[in-house]
């Protein structure tokens, strides 16, 4: 903090208001009683109207013309003590003129010098008092003492006048007037300094509260979890960030109107808590809340209600508590789904090896028989339908070996965009490929994965197939690598590579993302449902994720974020 003296520690702009204001209250005072002085005395004592009205305009003069030299050292002099002295101890001297002009030992104007010490406790403290309270009763009785023995003769005082007074009566003056000066200096600068103390102290305080409100402002704004505080009749007096982001609606909207208005979903729950508020006034309300956005997007909310009471105990209204686990949801029904299917899976995996022996068996055998050349033509084919279902069984079969049993992972250091050319070369020799679908890469220069190569061209495999399935009619197969950062639960930054696979049909409707790599689930006819199950089991075995939507621009996108060096 910048100070004017290192003593005092008078902060420098509120001495410079201090003296400020001293100015205008000087020349206001001093020219209203000056000028009432005047008044009265020309209308009461016609002998010295000239030499009074000279001395006290020429007094009115000085204290201008001061003051406007005062206003110039003010904005020039950068130490503002040094000024303030300076001026109370002139404003001493203007008063010690004062009394001289108006009867000297008779004057009743020496209480001026009683404001002058008080400006001086006020603006310098208990120094400051006391410095002025001594330069006045020097002055003052300096004054007295001269007129007295005739020294001087002060204005509108008779001639001869000591006659009347005695030097005791003189002595007392100065004494009680001295007296009167340090007492009021002393208590003047006693309630200055409890003042001084009293405003550090409430300046501090207030410093502490600004810090602790912004404190709680930003713990308010930084916390996850959605807080919304209502009043008693329910209308919202807070809507922190989170909630904005949980709702997708903003604090501006939310603040002032009525939670059910804002939030008609909460309505049942509200209720509900207001008919058992009677018996559990005190008592935090859970409850979950499935609720729907008004951008659509569905979350799921664990809230918690609670009373906003006063430390009186009285009830100023709720406080609402929200934390949004619709990722978590996701995952624990994602883990009943994966619980629910390992021991049918067990199962399922023994069976369709057992399956596979017969499977062969047969169809070895129906391929014995065709060769038969007393076949009948009917006989040619019904073996020929039976030979395509067991390669459809077969098919089935295989696809479920490696969804249930995948192969052993063998990591590999590879080109990935050769690897997707050489694969894309390949599907394009297969009967599924049609010459009306064009191929478009995004490639950088080159990118160097660590991964199992073969796995991952099965994972191409099967989405090249959907791909084109998805556009019986041809249209566009776009691929596109790149690298990226992904942060973990951790906080660890791990560099990704980012395999985007997109085409141009119809997309995926509603049901099929709902249910997008659900193993068995399938729209298309003939189909296994096992494809984008096996992706994502295979993606998942490599340490990486696997999601699936729809284009903004038409179409369904498959991207795969895999390691680009193995982890453990």
């Amino acid at each position: 903090m910048e100070t004017a003296d290192s003593d005092l520690k008078i902060p420098h702009a509120e001495l410079s208001s201090r003296l400020q204001k001293l100015m205008f209250l000087r020349v206001l005072f001093v020219s209203l009683l000056l000028g009432a002085s005047v008044f009265l005395q020309v209308r009461d004592t016609k002998t010295y109207f000239g030499d009074i009205q000279t001395a006290h305009y020429a007094l009115i003069a000085a204290i201008y013309f001061l003051t406007v030299l005062y206003i110039l050292l003010l904005k020039t002099v950068r130490d503002l003590v040094a000024l303030a002295y300076s001026q109370l101890l002139m404003d001493i001297v203007v008063v010690t003129a004062v009394i001289f002009t108006t009867g000297g030992i008779e004057s009743i104007f020496s209480f001026l010098y009683i404001l002058t010490i008080i400006n001086g406790s006020i603006m310098l403290y208990r120094r400051g008092g006391l410095i002025v309270a001594s330069f006045s009763s020097v002055l003052y009785g300096l004054l007295l003492d001269l007129h007295f023995y005739g020294i001087i003769h002060p204005i509108g005082s008779p001639l001869g006048f000591s006659a009347v007074y005695r030097s005791s009566y003189i002595f007392y003056m100065i004494t009680v007037n001295v007296a009167a000066f340090y007492l009021v200096a002393f208590l003047s600068s006693f309630v200055s300094e409890q003042a001084r103390r009293s405003r550090v102290e409430l300046t501090e305080k207030q410093h502490d509260l600004v810090q602790l409100e912004a404190l709680n402002q930003w713990i308010v704004r930084s916390i996850s979890s959605g807080l919304i505080t209502m009043d008693r009749e329910g209308k919202i007096i807070l809507f922190n960030p989170a909630a904005e982001e949980i709702f997708a609606i903003r604090s501006g909207e939310a603040i002032g109107r009525s939670i059910i208005e804002v939030l008609p979903g909460l309505r049942s729950h509200l209720e509900a808590i207001g008919r058992t508020h009677a018996v559990e006034s005190r008592a935090r309300k859970f409850f979950d809340l499935n609720y729907a956005r008004p951008d659509g997007k569905k979350v799921f909310l664990r809230c918690s209600m609670s009373p906003l009471s006063l430390p009186e105990g009285e009830q100023k209204g709720e406080i609402l508590l929200l934390q949004d686990l619709t990722e978590l949801k996701q995952i624990e029904e994602e883990m009943k789904k994966v619980e629910g299917l390992a021991l049918i899976g067990e199962l399922a995996a023994g069976i369709a090896h057992e399956v596979r022996n017969p499977l062969a068996s047969i169809s070895g055998s129906i391929q014995m028989l065709r060769e038969d050349p007393g076949r009948s033509e009917m006989s040619g084919q019904l073996m020929d339908i039976i030979l395509r279902e067991i390669g459809r069984l077969n098919n089935l079969v295989s696809d479920f070996l490696l969804f249930a049993r995948p192969k052993q992972t063998n990591i590999e250091q590879f080109d990935l965009n050769q690897l997707i050319l050489d694969s894309l070369t390949i599907f394009k020799g297969r009967q599924e490929w049609m010459s009306r679908i064009r191929v478009e890469t995004d490639f950088p220069n080159s990118l160097v994965l660590g991964s199992d190569p073969e796995q991952l061209r099965q994972v191409l495999w099967n989405l090249f197939l959907n791909a084109c399935e998805a556009m019986p009619k041809g249209g566009l197969l776009r691929v596109k690598t790149e690298k990226t950062v992904f942060w973990a639960p951790d906080d660890a930054r791990r560099e990704m590579v980012k395999i985007t696979i997109r085409d141009t049909g119809e997309g995926f409707s509603q049901k099929a993302l709902d249910q997008l790599f659900t193993p068995f689930f399938t729209t298309k006819e003939g189909g296994t449902g096992l494809g984008l199950a096996v992706v994502k089991r295979i993606v998942e075995g490599l340490k990486g994720k696997v999601s699936g939507k729809n284009h903004s621009q038409g179409g369904a996108e498959i991207t795969m974020l895999l390691p680009s060096t193995p982890t453990g």
